[in-house]
């Protein structure tokens, strides 16, 4: 997006009588399917009616994470309205809004935070000059307040529907004054989030309740075998079923994967489903059929000795002199693991022509639209400006929907039949085929100097890269930083430090999970740095403080995690305590995890988790502490649930029963503190993940004396 620059004045029959569109300049030229055609070349983000509505655009898809209300926030604040009196409305990839339409990597807010503020107190501006033009009074003299200008020595006042006219004839400023932190209204305090009276209510639309008029479903059964693909197909039997339209084979894509499967579509989903069941289909495995997890786990280890491309080189590790009693070496792992999003994969799309419209949820609209060489566009063949799109609200989203696999699959069994059709992914087909966040090994090695201080530290990551799978253009020659993501980044001061990854091949289809690739490097560093201070005999937190600088982040976060936690007060027999703390993306969180075991049944009970962020600035608390709250939540599954594992090809794991997630009574007391001290804006939505099963590990080795470096972790200690 560009700098604030323009007003654009509309009469529409679209909106209520006189409207004005105030935003940013975006880049590139309006589609001619654009809802907001009579804005091109411009990116709306206010629309102020003449009938005294006022619109206000969200440009980050809803996930539960709070989009909803803290990007329209940011505007509200300096715009001088509250967002009871705004009508909010999510934005589908319009060209009009730029490529900033996506969410990922806790980039929402942090990336948005000064833009959408400008917009506000640009349009802020506006209407204050074109009051004091009406009014033929001194611009300094008016102010805003609730949606209106005030002139302060009469206490006169106009709505700025009333300003529409004056406010049309005014450019916008390219660099508004902003707000002080001290006068802010909504910015930092605790707010009720719009959307949640509409999720409780079941007022809000997610993709799977979308309903078109004439609308059919499809289901489509898709190889068991990872990998393979169609050979034939009769479907004889299927076509006699009740309901049943029509049988045929589509294409799926994801990343630099073509899968063929075969959908059935009929006029309802169960007709669909059952119909499917009665489909005889030859499928070609490729060699694909004799994959084994536990025989990947050894060609991965096979590896584990190559040196890897490093990243971090630090001192001289291979010098160091030491005695061996220093000295530890460890191996983890990690598993593959579901994203389990509540809401499984679906999409509706009706094909008229040579034109398609497109209804589901996902994390980056403007790909759906047509934003790079990879896009929906590209990969169905229709031309960008013939796509339109509506994202819904978002069942969760934790990666998996940066992905639009289903919806291309979607559009090409809407290609099938002239009527609009719902593609509903089910359970099984969400566990069973993919893509998943790949597993990630890590061998570790670390050496103490006579004085108990850490002085040398290898860690080097064995694994598949999950963008390998993604792109055709992935460069395997060359390290991409995202596989030893944070490890050589920390605050930690180790004189001899080495960080490497050993690329590993894999036919799987990998994808990016909530936190990315720190969710499985995390766990190994932090656990491993307890191992360290074990072995030197310190208490953890007092190892870590030790190696950072006082002056760094992690020493405050650390030093006020120390204090919240009550990491000094001891704990009675059988219960333990473990701090993890990681830094990574613009993001920073730890955590201290309190557990009891019971020395007769051998269980673990996660007591307390007691988590600490360091934001620098907070929109609003209460979405912080949801996310935090319920990154632990998914976390323990992480941790403590069976991950996903293969069996002649084929993922042996298919519904909740056989790949849970956590029950209610498995959820400890969870207390957010936040750090928000007014420097730099950190992200949320990432770093609830990371340091939470090194933090459980290391609290189940101070109960129990048991060490985990496997996930997931058998929370029955013998």
């Amino acid at each position: 997006m560009g700098d604030i620059s323009r007003r654009h004045f509309v009469k529409s029959a679209g909106v209520a009588g006189v409207a004005l569109w105030l935003g940013l300049t975006a880049k590139g030229a309006a589609g001619k399917r654009s809802t907001l055609a009579a804005a091109k070349n411009f990116t709306p983000f206010i629309l102020i009616e003449s009938n005294g509505q006022i619109t206000l655009y969200n440009i980050k898809p809803e996930m539960g994470q709070g989009t909803y209300q803290s990007i329209p926030a940011l505007i509200a604040e300096e715009f001088e309205v509250s967002l009871d009196q705004v009508i909010i409305k999510n934005t589908g990839g319009e060209k009009e809004f730029g490529n900033g339409q996506r969410a990922g990597g806790s980039t929402s807010v942090r990336g948005s935070y000064n833009e959408m503020r400008k917009v506000g107190a640009a349009a802020k501006a506006v209407f204050i000059t074109a009051a004091s033009t009406k009014w033929q009074v001194a611009e300094n003299t008016c102010y805003a307040e609730y949606g209106k200008v005030i002139h302060r020595p009469t206490g006169k006042s106009a709505g700025y529907s009333e300003l529409i006219e004056e406010a049309s004839k005014i450019d916008l400023p390219k660099e508004p004054k902003l707000k002080d932190a001290k006068d802010f209204k909504i910015i930092g305090k605790q707010a009720h989030r719009p959307d949640i009276p509409i999720k409780t209510n079941g007022s809000a639309v997610f993709g799977i309740d979308v309903q078109l008029p004439d609308m059919v479903y499809a289901s489509i059964e898709r190889c068991p075998v990872i990998g393979g693909t169609l050979k034939s197909f009769e479907a004889t039997e299927a076509l006699k079923m009740p309901g049943v339209i029509k049988v045929d084979k589509v294409e799926r894509i994801v990343g630099i994967y073509s899968f063929i499967g075969v959908a059935v579509i009929a006029n309802s989903y169960w007709a669909a489903t059952q119909a499917r069941k009665k489909l005889k289909i030859t499928w070609d495995t490729k060699g694909y059929e004799t994959y084994n997890s536990a025989d990947y786990d050894a060609y991965l280890w096979k590896h584990a000795n190559e040196e890897g491309m490093v990243d971090k080189n630090i001192g001289s590790i291979d010098t160091v002199k030491t005695s061996p009693q220093n000295t530890i070496d460890a191996d983890y792992e990690t598993p593959v693991i579901a994203h389990h999003t509540l809401e499984p994969m679906v999409c509706v799309a009706k094909v008229t022509g040579d034109e398609v419209e497109i209804w589901s949820s996902n994390q980056v609209p403007n790909l759906i639209t047509g934003a790079g060489d990879n896009d929906i566009p590209a990969l169905t063949g229709f031309k960008p400006e013939n796509v339109k799109y509506h994202n819904m609200f978002i069942g969760g989203g934790f990666g998996r929907r940066l992905y639009y696999d289903y919806i291309v699959e979607a559009v090409n069994v809407a290609k099938l039949i002239d009527r609009p059709v719902k593609t509903l992914w089910s359970r099984e087909d969400t566990t069973k085929k993919g893509p998943w966040r790949m597993m990630t090994f890590s061998k570790m090695s670390g050496t103490l100097g006579d004085d108990g201080k850490l002085i040398a530290f290898r860690h080097k990551v064995i694994g598949p890269n999950f963008h390998e799978s993604l792109f055709k253009t992935f460069d395997k020659t060359r390290l991409d930083p995202s596989m030893v993501e944070g490890i050589g980044t920390q605050d930690y001061q180790i004189p001899n430090l080495r960080t490497a990854y050993v690329k590993t091949d894999s036919h799987l289809p990998g994808a990016a999970f909530r936190s990315v690739v720190s969710s499985t490097i995390c766990f190994p560093h932090e656990s491993f740095v307890d191992e360290m201070a074990h072995k030197a005999g310190k208490d953890p937190m007092e190892f870590r403080l030790n190696m950072v600088a006082q002056t760094s982040d992690t020493w405050k976060l650390l030093q006020k995690l120390r204090e919240l936690s009550n990491w000094d007060k001891p704990l009675a027999k059988n219960k333990g305590r473990g701090v993890a703390q990681w830094k990574f993306f613009g993001c920073q969180l730890g955590y201290v995890v309190e557990v009891a075991h019971d020395p007769v049944t051998g269980m673990i009970k996660i007591d307390k988790v007691t988590a600490l962020i360091d934001l620098g600035v907070v929109v609003n608390p209460d979405n912080v502490k949801n996310q935090i709250e319920g990154a632990v939540i998914m976390s323990i599954s992480a941790a403590t649930k069976p991950g996903i594992t293969f069996k002649n090809g084929v993922v042996e794991q298919s519904n909740f029963y056989d790949n849970p997630v956590p029950r209610i009574n498995e959820t400890p007391q969870i207390d957010v503190h936040i750090l928000a001290d007014g420097g730099r804006m950190k992200g949320v939505g990432e770093p609830g993940v990371p340091p939470f099963a090194p933090a459980l590990a290391n609290a189940i080795f101070a109960a129990t004396g048991k060490r985990f470096r496997k996930m997931p972790f058998d929370l029955q200690v013998n």
